[in-house]
């Protein structure tokens, strides 16, 4: 499984399990640690919190977007 492949699971975790989503909110470094099963040097485990936020943010945003759009829609 590659990075992106990685990010996307843990995306999906964080969404869809409540007390997962409260670990990531609270420490994500130890969440993402916890489900990767292996330790990671800092930098890496950085990288991957910043990616999974950043999906997440985009996700939501996405999510309003096509919101909005539904309200110009006939």
């Amino acid at each position: 499984m590659d990075f992106k492949e990685k990010i996307d699971a843990i995306v999906d975790k964080v969404k869809n399990d409540k007390s997962f989503a409260e670990k990531f909110k609270k420490d994500p470094v130890k969440a993402i640690e916890s489900v990767s099963g292996i330790d990671l040097p800092d930098d890496m485990i950085e990288k991957a919190v910043d990616a999974v936020k950043a999906k997440l943010t985009a996700d939501k945003a996405g999510g309003l977007l096509g919101g909005v759009k539904n309200i110009f829609k006939k």
